[in-house]
């Protein structure tokens, strides 16, 4: 049977530089970034104290949650996933199902890397004080992994798939193509993708010990993260939410809804740590491979891409993953699409970085414009060897994109790529 068409129709964001889809969209295309300073780290002697998180008001969550939902909520990665999910749904026009039947065709797959470290923290200390009693009925919900797919799987009444993917970094893209899949072979009519991270220091403070984070832009916070700079010196730890309803064409079109981009494929694999991959470095064979499969899939050819949204995380890889995409499109210098990574305006969102990356993507081809990569003004060396300076765009400018590839790359040596494109109805 062939797959059936696959759509993106709403469209929801927690970023550190937007709290929802309008003031993301206006950061991304003004170069507004999200990265700030972070008093609690300076107080626990990072050595990286600025973070990319979402700023937002605790009165802001009552638009999502209610009295008893919020009672000793503590996990910065459900408030996220849940603004995130519920706003994608609204804005893809569907209801909230309040009926006793659940939505057999309408699923979520919401990823994470880790959810409630701040609750679960909580939660040892009141044990260990001999106060089990005092934990709370909430406390399991908000520090299992798959606690924020099944609390918005609940929300919204949905009987299709309630799951939660984690594979690191790779976590939102991953999510997005397994929607697609489900749909794409009738299993399915509407999924909502995406995925979140939690913030806090407790999550950051293995990559501090890792020294891979930034240390000399702590008085200046919009300068640190870097990628594709030569003197970029680690990624910035972020934060939030991204969120995508994945619908097939032919419901999308029944309802009359708004479509965002059509999604033509992709791949997911591993480089299984062999020729080179590691728990923290990719295996570039894998890389080409993930890529070269996504454009195969998708039915396209690789001079189709008109830009791509990177995994770009301002560390030494940067200039590995460049060489990697020439490699895997057999195009470089002026024949190179357009590149950009969103981690500068945000830094590294880690689990949720595919999916607040892929709203921005979708974005690009909605709106028809190339954002800017900020703090990269002077280009990686080995990055200007191998493709043309104008290909890596320091500002936004007006471009319309018929397809855009987004890829990301995450520890675990582990791989996806997913390909966007511009809705035709033909």
């Amino acid at each position: 049977m062939k797959n059936r068409r696959v759509v993106i129709t709403g469209l929801g964001v927690m970023a550190p530089n937007g709290t929802n889809v309008s003031k993301f969209k206006e950061s991304i295309i003004n170069g507004t970034s999200g990265i700030r300073g972070v008093e609690e780290l300076k107080n626990l002697k990072f050595s990286c104290q600025i973070a990319g998180l979402p700023n937002y008001n605790e009165n802001y969550l009552n638009n999502y949650f209610n009295k008893i939902q919020l009672r000793g909520l503590k996990a910065s990665g459900m408030e996220y996933g849940v603004i995130a999910g519920m706003d994608a749904w609204k804005d893809a026009g569907l209801c909230i199902n309040d009926s006793e039947v659940p939505l057999w065709d309408a699923g979520v797959i919401f990823g994470t890397g880790i959810l409630g470290v701040d609750k679960f923290r909580e939660a040892i200390y009141k044990v260990d004080e001999g106060n089990v009693r005092r934990l709370g009925s909430t406390t399991v919900i908000q520090t299992m992994a798959s606690g924020i797919s099944a609390f918005l799987g609940g929300m919204l009444g949905c009987g299709n798939v309630v799951t939660t993917n984690s594979s690191a970094c790779s976590t939102g893209t991953e999510a997005i193509l397994m929607a697609y899949d489900r749909i794409a072979a009738g299993n399915a009519e509407i999924i909502l993708a995406g995925s979140t991270s939690d913030s806090g220091p407790y999550v950051w403070g293995g990559f501090d010990a890792m020294r891979i984070l930034p240390y000399k832009y702590n008085d200046n916070p919009t300068k640190a993260s870097r990628p594709m700079s030569a003197t970029a010196s680690g990624f910035v730890p972020g934060s939030g939410a991204g969120a995508l309803v994945v619908e097939s064409l032919d419901s999308a079109q029944k309802r009359g809804a708004k479509i965002y981009a059509e999604i033509l494929g992709g791949h997911v694999n591993s480089g299984g740590q062999r020729n080179g991959g590691s728990m923290t470095a990719p295996n570039s064979e894998a890389v080409q491979q993930c890529i070269k499969n996504a454009i195969n899939t998708s039915g396209i050819h690789a001079n189709d891409i008109d830009a791509i949204n990177g995994h770009l995380t301002a560390t030494t890889k940067d200039p590995t993953e460049i060489k990697n995409w020439c490699e895997a499109l057999d195009r470089k210098e002026t024949d190179f699409p357009y590149i950009n990574s969103l981690k500068s305006l945000v830094g590294h969102c880690l689990a949720a970085s595919g999916s607040i990356e892929s709203v921005a993507t979708i974005l690009q081809i909605n709106e028809g414009f190339i954002f800017g990569n900020i703090n990269c003004e002077d280009l990686h060396p080995e990055i200007q060897s191998q493709i043309n300076r104008d290909r890596v765009p320091t500002k936004t400018f007006d471009f319309s994109a018929n397809i855009i590839a987004k890829a990301s790359f995450g520890f675990g040596d582990v791989n996806a790529c997913v390909i966007f494109k511009k809705y035709n109805s033909i």
